[in-house]
Parts: C-alpha cells; structure tokens; sequence
C-alpha cells in the first residue's frame, strides 16, 4: 500500500497523517503499535494495526529515521487527515520538529487531499454565551436612628429557597430517584448548593426499605424495590466494521424492495458427493464442504440466468447486467459481519474455487480481509446452516440483486421413489431485489440451484 509523502519535514521532522486506506473513508480505530518514541523504524516499514469501517489493514511508514512521539491511542478513534505519529530523519535541528509546527505553520505547502478522502470544510463552533456578570445591588445607606430606639436584634438567616420549589438533581439522579419510586421533594440534600446526590437518593431507598411497625396481627410485608440497572448493563461502542456494516444493511432494508423466496431440497446426493470429493488427491489440500457445492450450484444458475446477478444504476436509470461473478461469502467474525468475495469466481474450476473458499474464510476470521477483498461483490451467499438455523430472509448487500441464504442439513422423512424414507434436507432461502428480479426470474434461479444439488453429478454433465 503506498503512502503519499505530501507533508514537507520541519527540522528534519516528518508527520505522518492517518491516510484514507479505503475508498472515501472519513475516520479509523487505531488496535495496535509496533513502535514507540525512540525506534528506529524504515522506509515501508509497518508500524500499526487499524481498524477502518471495512477492515482490519496495517499501515508502513514512509520515512526512514527515529520515532519522535506517537500522537494516538490505541483503541482511540482518529480522523482521516490527523497526525499520528511523527520521524525524525536526523538531517534538522533540535528545534520545531513537533506535529504542531507540521501542520499549523501557514507558511507550509498546504497537504493535498489523501485518495478518495477531500478537503472537510472548516467546521463552524458556536461560540459559548457570555454570561452578564452578577452584581450585586448597592445597599442603600441606613436611616438615622434615633438616639433613644433600642438596638434592634439581629435577624435570623433566612432557610435556602430551592429555585421555583424543586428539588436541585442532576438528570441521572432524576432517573435513578424515578426508578426507585423515590420523590425528591423529600429527600434531604447533601451535595454543594443543595444538590441531591445519587447517596441521597440511595439512603432515602433505604429508609424506604427499612420494615415498619406494624400490629402483631399483621406481618410485615417488605416492598421490592428496583436497584439501579445501569450496574448491570453493558454498553459496547458501534465503530469500525460494525458500525459499516449497521449502515450498510439499514440502506439496503429502505432502499431496495425485498422479496424472499424459500426452498426445502433433498441433498442426500450432494452429501454422498461431498464424500467422494475429499477422497480426490486434487481436493487434499483443500476442505471440501456442502457450501462448496452451493456456490457451484448458484454459479451455474447464474450461467442460466444472468439477470439475477445484476445491479440498479439509480443516477442513469438503467439495469447493469455483470458479465462476471464476484462472489461474496458472509463471515461472521470477532469485529462484525463482513462479506469478501471470490473475483471471477464463475471462471474457477472446482478444485480452485474451493482453494478461493479456504484462503477468504481463513483471512477473514484472522481479521486481515482487505478492503479491496471486499469491494465490487455481486452475489453473496450466506451459511446460515453452521449456525444450527434452518432459515432466514437475509438481507441483500447493497448495490446487488441477490443473496441466498444456505440453512442447515437435517435428517428428515422424505418421499423418495415412492417411499417414505429419511433423507438428508436442506433449506435454501433466495432474497431478491424486485426491481431488478420480478417472481418468475427468482423462481427459476432457486429452483435451479435446488436441482443442481439434488443431483450434482448429473446436473455438471447436463449444464456443462
């Protein structure tokens, strides 16, 4: 990955700005330093772990020298553009080498705009109300008293008046005193200025709680009170893939209309196929599974039915048939769901398609898939099945037209020949966008790629 170099050193001293790794990115979660102040570190030369809205990728350095001083976290989110780490080359001075005279120095070449990320506009601050300064009224001066009045005695300080009558608490105090049925009005303030704390409305729970006196008839009956469930809670911040991919799905749930079509099929073949290809010296290095044979079967269909693995152009109004299949293959993974896909996956062999299945799905779950793995898909499929589930109605990745969700293998009564007998069942669910596919193309492209996994064999030799 190369790194434009279009900051000027001051002093010797190069800083590096977090650059756009994908295509229009605007922020990242910095995971992990490989350096800190005072290594030497070269020219490509890795020096984090990243985490963007797509993938986890690890950033080389473009300079050569001694680290200066690292400006980022780990586990700290940082804008496109910001400084995190700064070089020094050791051809400057002593002075002036800091991220600040790099990047605010007006008389610096301004920094071109990184790959796919354009200049921000300044963001406008409001600026904090001033607030009249509290002056207190000029007492008037006192009347003359006669020589004869008595002195008077001096008044009592008068009670604290809380504001308009109620209680002084902070809204999360208002919420816990809410929760626990408590009415501030008679809880006694022991906080600054007269303020409820959260121990003020804990000891008037507890007060609350204490038994009371009651006849000897009658037994006492405590009242449950509800603790305070923020204690209880966990609250896990949505960033990087998750947060993408969140965006992702809601885009595509309100934007194209979905229609989910549902097939149970026999795959007591595809199973016995599955068997005999592990078997095959060119399958040894390779795991051979069912969702090979899926995808196989959904890439035939595909052959047949080119209108299924198509994309809607909003801005020119047309229908964009793909005379090629991305193939993307849903991976739940430690940082989120995340979709790569095979290139040119309809031109693979079988043997080199599972090979393309083992090396997405290992990267994948190791947290290394690129961005570049997983842009341009334009079919997904999603295994389901591993997961115990029979079926589902997924939801298409954005700017496709299909995806096709792969339940689990049960042994289920089956007629079969004529006989009931217990066979090995799947279900497969098809989920289309209906203003690129109407019922009928999604019809036949389900049916399909049930009938090519109810007999593999045969449906390679008759399809080709």
């Amino acid at each position: 990955m190369a790194i434009q170099k279009s900051t000027p050193a001051v002093d010797g001293v190069h800083a590096f700005k977090l650059p756009d790794v994908g295509e229009g990115l605007i922020e990242a979660e910095l995971l992990t330093w490989y350096v800190k102040p005072g290594d030497e570190v070269k020219d490509g030369q890795m020096i984090c772990e990243i985490e963007t809205a797509k993938a986890v990728v690890e950033l080389p350095c473009p300079y050569s020298g001694t680290v200066k001083e690292l400006f980022a976290a780990e586990g700290e989110t940082v804008e496109v553009g910001t400084v995190i780490i700064t070089v020094d080359d050791g051809t400057g001075g002593s002075g002036g080498g800091t991220a600040e005279a790099d990047t605010g120095a007006e008389t610096e070449e301004r920094e071109k705009p990184l790959v796919g990320y354009g200049e921000k506009a300044a963001s406008t601050q409001r600026r904090p109300r001033r607030r009249p300064a509290a002056t207190a009224p000029t007492p008037a001066a006192p009347a003359p008293r006669p020589a004869s009045a008595p002195t008077p005695e001096p008044a009592a300080p008068a009670a604290p008046v809380r504001s308009e009558g109620r209680p002084l608490a902070k809204p999360p105090v208002r919420k816990l005193a809410k929760d626990l049925g408590i009415d501030l009005a008679t809880v006694s303030p022991t906080g600054k200025d007269g303020i409820i704390t959260r121990d003020d409305v804990h000891a008037a729970a507890e007060a609350v709680r204490a038994p009371e006196v009651v006849p000897e008839a009658a037994p006492a009956v405590e009242t449950p009170v509800e603790t305070d469930r923020s204690a209880r809670e966990q609250r896990i911040p949505i960033k990087g893939v998750r947060k993408h991919t969140a965006a992702a799905m809601v885009n595509s749930a309100f934007t194209a209309p979905h229609v989910t079509e549902f097939l149970q099929v026999d795959v007591t073949r595809t199973m016995k196929a599955v068997a005999r290809l592990r078997e095959r010296p060119d399958f040894a290095d390779v795991k051979v599974s069912p969702l090979l044979l899926v995808a196989k079967a959904l890439l035939m269909a595909i052959r047949r039915h080119p209108g299924i693995n198509s994309s809607w152009d909003e801005e020119n109004q047309e229908i964009v048939v793909k005379n090629y299949v991305n193939l993307g293959i849903a991976a739940a993974t430690e940082r989120g769901l995340v979709v790569p896909n095979i290139k040119d996956a309809e031109s693979q062999t079988l043997p080199e398609l599972a090979a393309s299945l083992k090396r997405l799905t290992e990267t994948a779950r190791a947290g290394k898939t690129g961005p570049a793995d997983m842009s341009g898909g334009t079919i997904t499929i999603t295994n389901v099945g591993v997961f115990g589930v029979d079926a589902g109605t997924p939801i298409i990745n954005p700017g496709e037209a299909a995806i096709l969700a792969f339940g689990q293998i049960r042994d289920m009564p089956w007629v079969h020949k004529g006989e009931l007998k217990i066979r090995k069942v799947t279900t497969l669910s098809l989920s289309f966008d209906h203003r690129l596919v109407d019922g009928e193309l999604g019809s036949k492209v389900l049916r399909d790629i049930g009938t090519a996994l109810e007999d593999p064999e045969l449906t390679a030799l008759a399809w080709g």
